[in-house]
């Protein structure tokens, strides 16, 4: 497979989402973020997947992210991190898609950054409970979920976002980070204790 041709390909799994606003994350309405800028991202855990003839089930990607301001405002910083465990034609294969080169959600992420650095081939531990999922990823990132609860009763709550115009999910559970930490030479951040989604993705491309 040559470097940057995209092939046809799909994949579907689970979506981890976390980033530095309050709960529910107003990006999803096309507000503002919480605290005027966005540092956050995306953790791809592939159930099945394709590209060309070369399968993908069971890999890991994930994409991590500062925006000075709002994400349609460009000038983002990006790192992204691939599974270690992919083979070098599977590696190659995600490095065009993460890249940008073969349309998804990523094409359209890459026209919002200014810089993109990466590949990260790093070692992911994934709890694959779809009640909670957990990511870690080497000393590169930490995702842990949690409920969001009642301030009143205690009680956990179990709020639902639907997004029939949604570019990374079209529906997703949200809940909180207990842990939300990237670490990397150009994205840091802990933004534990805010905003934490999950869903079910489904993707097809160019």
């Amino acid at each position: 497979m040559a470097e940057g041709k995209s092939l046809t390909w799909n994949m579907k799994g689970v979506l981890v989402i976390a980033c530095n606003c309050d709960y529910g994350c107003p990006c999803n309405v096309n507000g503002r973020p919480s605290l005027g800028k966005c540092e956050g991202g995306w953790t791809w855990q592939i159930e099945q997947g394709v590209y060309g003839d070369l399968k993908l089930d069971g890999l890991s990607i994930g994409l991590y992210c500062n925006w000075p301001a709002a994400i349609h405002e460009g000038n983002g910083v990006a790192t992204y991190l691939i599974d270690e465990r992919a083979d070098e034609p599977q590696r190659a294969a995600l490095r065009v898609l993460l890249e940008g080169n073969a349309g998804g959600p990523w094409g359209i992420f890459r026209r919002t950054f200014s810089e993109l650095h990466g590949p990260r081939y790093v070692r992911y531990e994934v709890d694959g409970d779809t009640n909670l999922p957990r990511v870690l990823a080497a000393d590169a990132l930490a995702v842990d979920l949690e409920y969001i609860r009642n301030p009143v009763t205690g009680e956990t709550i179990h709020p639902r976002v639907v997004l029939p115009e949604g570019l990374v999910v079209k529906e997703a559970a949200l809940v909180g980070t207990k842990q939300f930490k990237v670490k990397d030479d150009h994205v840091s951040y802990d933004h534990s204790g805010r905003y934490g989604a999950f869903g079910f993705f489904q993707y097809f491309g160019p």
